[in-house]
């Protein structure tokens, strides 16, 4: 059965993205069945990975509204192992038409459920808010990452997202883990970057991840190739640095891989 995990951080410009796109790509180079769910508006995942959001007929936002088969929608990629339930723009709807649906935080859930069998990994990329489908992906996950970049004002909000990490564990899922926090567009020349790493670390110990994504053009470019940095330059720092972080998820999960 597979792993759901999250990817959220209800601010904007930390990375969920970019790792959602390249923690998968690094999962299925490794030869592990992985799935990305693109619960984003913005469909970034969807374009990052050489599709046009726009002619994309059905997304996550069909199987849980009018309950299309989610097995109908899932499009394989260029890479092997890696698949994408791709997004549109009507997913912006979809919490306003939600609203009276009885068990709406759980549509996500119900909709991946008849797959989860066929992946090994399924990473949800959530849009940057903590409305009803970014609840609705953590409903349905058993783990959530949050990207944090080394920037001034890393943490702010970071408090906000761990109390509904909190309020869903009592309310909606309990089951679900922290999977770590991973900090992402670090630059080893900025001071601020090494106090961000410190203070972070020095507040959440083992919650961070060891892995540190830096600031990368290889992974900033990759997505207007429409393919993950891992296939785009598999010698860039950015991607070596997805690599390892699918290594340490996949130890904490109690997988061994080959280095």
């Amino acid at each position: 059965m597979g792993k759901i995990i999250a990817i959220a951080n209800q601010k904007g410009g930390v990375g969920k993205t970019t790792t959602t796109i390249n923690l998968a790509a690094s999962l299925a180079a490794l030869e592990f069945r992985t799935l990305i769910v693109d619960a984003d508006p913005q469909a970034n995942s969807t374009s990052g990975l050489g599709f046009n959001p726009k002619e994309i007929e059905n997304s996550i936002y069909e199987c849980m509204v009018d309950g299309v088969n989610v097995q109908d929608i899932i499009i394989a990629t260029d890479l092997p192992y890696l698949h994408i339930i791709p997004s549109h723009i009507d997913l912006v709807g979809a919490e306003i038409e939600m609203i009276n649906l009885r068990d709406r935080e759980q549509k996500m859930k119900e909709s991946l459920s008849v797959i989860l069998d066929n992946y090994d990994f399924i990473i949800i990329d959530c849009s940057p808010s903590l409305g009803l489908i970014t609840i609705n992906a953590l409903t349905a996950a058993d783990s959530v990452i949050i990207p944090v970049q080394c920037e001034y004002f890393a943490l702010e909000g970071l408090g906000k997202l761990l109390n509904t990490v909190k309020i869903i564990q009592s309310r909606l899922n309990t089951n679900l883990a922290i999977e770590g926090i991973l900090l992402t567009m670090y630059d080893l020349r900025v001071r601020l970057s090494n106090q961000v790493v410190a203070e972070v670390t020095a507040h959440f110990h083992n919650m961070v991840f060891n892995t540190i994504i830096p600031r990368n053009i290889r992974l900033s470019e990759s997505p207007s190739f429409g393919v993950p940095a891992i296939a785009h330059d598999s010698e860039s720092k950015g991607a070596i640095s997805y690599l390892n972080l699918a290594r340490e998820v996949l130890a904490k999960n109690g997988y061994v891989t080959q280095e």
